[in-house]
C-alpha cells in the first residue's frame, strides 16, 4: 500500500514516526539483553526452557533478569502512551521546530532512563531522565486537550 502524499508531507508526523521507531528499536534491545541475562544467569520463567538448559532448578527469578523486566514494563507504560499521544499532536499543525525538539527530548530522555536503570546508576540519574522525558509529554497533552474540549 503506498503511503499518503500528504501524510508524508507532514514533518511534525515524520519526526514523530522516526523517533517513535527509535524507541520501539530500543524497547527490543532490551528485550534482546533480558533474554541474555537469563541465558547469562541461567534463571528461566519457564519449566521448559529451565529443562533445556541445564535443568528444573534454573526455573526460578534473578535480581538482575527482574530489573531488565521491570526496565522492559516500564518502557510499556511510557512509550506507548506517547505514541499515542505523538500522533494525534502530530495532527493539531505544531510548529514543526518546537515538535521536533520535543519528540526528540522525550526520545533521549527514555534512552537517558534505560542506560541508568540498566547499569544502576546513582539517584536522582534515572529519575531526572524520566522528568525531562515527561515534559513535552504534558505540553503535548495540553494542545491536544485545548483542541478537544470543544468536542467534549
Amino acid at each position: 500500500a503506498a503511503s499518503s502524499p500528504k501524510m508524508m508531507e507532514n514533518t511534525v508526523f515524520m519526526s514523530f514516526t522516526f523517533y517513535s521507531t527509535i524507541l520501539i528499536l530500543k524497547m527490543y534491545v532490551v528485550a534482546i539483553i533480558t533474554g541474555q541475562v537469563r541465558l547469562r544467569k541461567k534463571a528461566f520463567a519457564n519449566p521448559e526452557d529451565a529443562l533445556r538448559n541445564g535443568g528444573l532448578q534454573y526455573h526460578r527469578e534473578d535480581p538482575d533478569v527482574e530489573r531488565c523486566r521491570r526496565k522492559k514494563s516500564n518502557d510499556m507504560e511510557n512509550i506507548f502512551k506517547k505514541i499515542f499521544l505523538g500522533a494525534i499532536y502530530s495532527k493539531k499543525n505544531p510548529s514543526p521546530a518546537v515538535a521536533r525538539k520535543k519528540i526528540f527530548v522525550f526520545c533521549v530522555g527514555r534512552k537517558k532512563n534505560t542506560i541508568a536503570y540498566l547499569l544502576q546508576k546513582k539517584t536522582p540519574t534515572r529519575s531526572v531522565a524520566y522528568s525531562v522525558a515527561q515534559l513535552p509529554c504534558f505540553s503535548m497533552k495540553k494542545k491536544i486537550l485545548l483542541a478537544t474540549t470543544p468536542y467534549w
